[in-house]
């Protein structure tokens, strides 16, 4: 069995941001040079995710606004975890977009649905955050 271990580094100068990762997978998966298998990809930061969905402009804007209707930014007075920050909306946030992903690996390539693409999705940026992909197979 082999173990390939990648490190993605993102820094996003806005708030928010969802960014299409696949092609950063994809190139992982070509180095580490895994048939059959699986691909975790998870945001190592508690206020970014990272998810499955259709890379539609139109869908990121809902998703946008839905958030923002879940857990909005402000007032940031409304959230007792805002004492020295105020990014207690994007701890909610990334709680409702997940985690993480897992991602089956079959002839060599990620075995997702037509329309399906990994995104990081970023909640509270301006500062570097990173997500790990990790690959297991043979």
């Amino acid at each position: 069995m082999k173990s390939y271990r990648k490190e993605l580094w993102f820094e996003v100068p806005g708030r928010r941001a969802f960014i299409n990762i696949t092609p950063q997978v994809v190139e992982a998966l070509r180095a580490a040079g895994v048939k059959e298998g699986l691909v975790l990809v998870n945001a190592m930061h508690i206020t970014a995710s990272v998810f499955i969905n259709d890379d539609e402009a139109g869908l990121h804007h809902d998703y946008e606004v839905w958030l923002e209707k879940l857990a909005p930014h402000e007032p940031v007075a409304q959230y007792r975890h805002n004492g020295y920050e105020d990014n207690a909306d994007a701890h909610l946030k990334r709680q409702v977009m997940g985690r993480e992903v897992v991602v089956a690996i079959t002839d060599g390539k990620l075995d997702l649905g037509p329309w399906e693409q990994i995104f990081y999705g970023e909640f509270d940026g301006g500062r570097k955050k990173r997500v790990l992909i990790k690959i297991i197979g043979a």
